[in-house]
């Protein structure tokens, strides 16, 4: 496998794991079966011209879109089984990490992987014992005839979503804590970050009391912070599809999607609140000043 940090803003950064070819002896797990056939039914549904599956799958990528972006670059991780552990303590399969040395320094790589791999799992841990007490309690609605178990499915799959985000990020913890990962900046994304046109979005005020991804401050400037003490985004939706083109990472392109929308709307809602706030405290000053 090997992973990607694309810094979304000078606030936060994508994770994603993209998985290289299996070796021939390898099968396919009943986990990644199941993902698969899963997927196939998803996107059959989504050609219905019609009725329920068509309705459940609108209502779902609603849903889908709104789950945290971290999840979903945790989940793109492989759960470490016996055998990929055994692989990788023995060194025979180093980790490489790719990353924008223009906006990360490599000093702080692993920082931000940590980070990433830890800031979220006691929350996906809590989330998914709630599925499961919720389960049981949905499963007898799947008694009534022709209305399908929508809530039941869909807390098996928050669960199975939480612990495969939990799994994700136990893996990081354990490639941080063996040494087996090799860094690689990339040309590529650096190339693609620098053609991105300014202004974009910020707000003076960060979106996250934990900031995975920090902008570096050259000497030459070519990567200065313009708001060192709020967020600015670093990508915008048009330069996301150029990066996973330039990488000819196709199943890329969701993930980078997804990211830059949460990114933009947490920041514009920040920035909104932040004026208000403004617009509250001036007219304090002008009622003092009378």
């Amino acid at each position: 496998m090997r992973l990607y940090l694309l810094p979304i803003s000078t606030r936060r950064t994508l994770l994603y794991c993209q998985k290289l070819d299996l070796p021939a002896a390898q099968k396919e797990t009943w986990g990644d079966w199941l993902q698969s056939k899963a997927a196939r039914t998803w996107s059959g549904w989504e050609q219905k011209d019609g009725g329920w599956q068509k309705k459940v799958v609108e209502y779902g990528n609603y849903a889908l879109r709104r789950i945290p972006y971290e999840e979903w670059g945790l989940k793109s991780v492989p759960p470490l089984s016996q055998r990929r552990r055994q692989v990788e303590i023995k060194g025979d399969e180093r980790v490489e990490v790719v990353y924008p040395k223009s906006l990360l320094a490599e000093a702080k790589v692993s920082k931000v992987l940590e980070t990433l791999a830890t800031e979220r799992e006691g929350l996906h841990k809590q989330r998914l014992i709630w599925c499961l007490v919720g389960m049981p309690i949905t499963a007898p609605i799947g008694l009534l005839p022709i209305v399908p178990n929508i809530p039941f499915f869909y807390l098996v799959y928050r669960a199975w979503s939480h612990w495969r985000a939990h799994s994700g990020g136990k893996h990081i913890q354990f490639l941080l804590k063996n040494q087996l990962l090799t860094l690689t900046p990339s040309p590529i994304l650096d190339a693609v970050y620098a053609t991105q046109k300014k202004p974009l979005l910020s707000t003076p005020e960060p979106t996250t009391t934990t900031p995975s991804a920090e902008v570096v401050k050259l000497a030459d400037g070519k990567a200065e912070d313009p708001n060192p003490d709020g967020e600015t985004m670093l990508l915008n939706q048009a330069n996301g599809r150029k990066m996973t083109q330039a990488l000819d990472l196709p199943q890329l392109e969701i993930e980078l999607e997804r990211a830059v929308w949460q990114v933009e709307n947490a920041i514009q809602e920040k920035a909104g609140k932040a004026a208000e706030e403004k617009v509250k405290d001036d007219d304090v000053d002008e009622k003092k000043t009378k």
